[in-house]
């Protein structure tokens, strides 16, 4: 009987699974990217407006940086462009609108490097202290290592991003775990569009808006009592 049939699923798409993981242990868990000082600021207190922000800034930053350059990252590492994927790196961090952010990434990123490195996966020890290194770039290339298409790629880094953003709802306000499934499940055809989206971005179209993350992030620095890093 075909693998198909007996629905065996291919290694690529496990390791997919596993790049996207919330067990993988890189620490996202530890960062809301703003969403805890939009949280004390009341931009953010129930299940409407948490995934208000987190499909806004899906469609707005995911889809038109982080997705677009993962997809430029991605083509990089496959044929072994070591000089084009670290300026990549370097423009999404660039990229990011406050020192808080700017360190997320590169704390996440070098914290998969390190997975990856653990796991064999060749090239990936020497970003482990890079300080272009960025979580998008670690996924890209786990996924060119593992033989993970760009467009999955693309796909479990969103979903990964919108679980956590959800995840970090649920702590923070008035998101039970019955809501934070009802926000994922709307996110879905959103993370998809997201993709697309951004698989058709020129250069020159590359760059996130966002300005109230922007602001709830540069405050979130001094607020007063945190659950979260960012």
């Amino acid at each position: 009987m075909p693998a198909e049939a007996r629905g065996i699923a291919g290694v690529s798409l496990l390791r997919l699974l596993q790049l996207a993981s919330p067990a993988l242990p890189i620490g996202a868990f530890a960062y809301s990217q703003g969403l805890e000082q939009a949280v004390a600021l009341s931009w953010v207190a129930d299940e409407a407006s948490a995934e208000a922000w987190i499909l806004g800034l899906l469609s707005c930053s995911l889809a038109r940086l982080d997705l677009p350059v993962l997809a430029r990252l991605h083509r990089a590492f496959a044929v072994g462009d070591l000089i084009g994927a670290r300026g990549w790196s370097e423009f999404l961090l660039a990229s990011r609108p406050s020192a808080e952010l700017q360190a997320e990434d590169r704390h996440l990123g070098g914290a998969l490097a390190r997975v990856l490195d653990g796991l064999g996966v060749d090239g990936a020890g020497a970003w482990s202290a890079d300080r272009a290194v960025t979580h998008a770039a670690m996924l890209a290339l786990g996924a060119v290592r593992w033989e993970i298409p760009v467009a999955q790629a693309m796909a479990g880094f969103a979903f990964a991003w919108t679980e956590a953003q959800i995840a970090a709802a649920t702590r923070l306000c008035r998101v039970g775990h019955q809501a934070a499934q009802r926000i994922l499940s709307r996110a879905l055809p959103r993370i998809d569009a997201a993709v697309e989206i951004a698989l058709d971005l020129p250069d020159d179209g590359l760059g996130a808006t966002a300005p109230a993350q922007a602001i709830a992030s540069a405050l979130h620095e001094t607020l007063y009592s945190r659950l979260c890093r960012s």
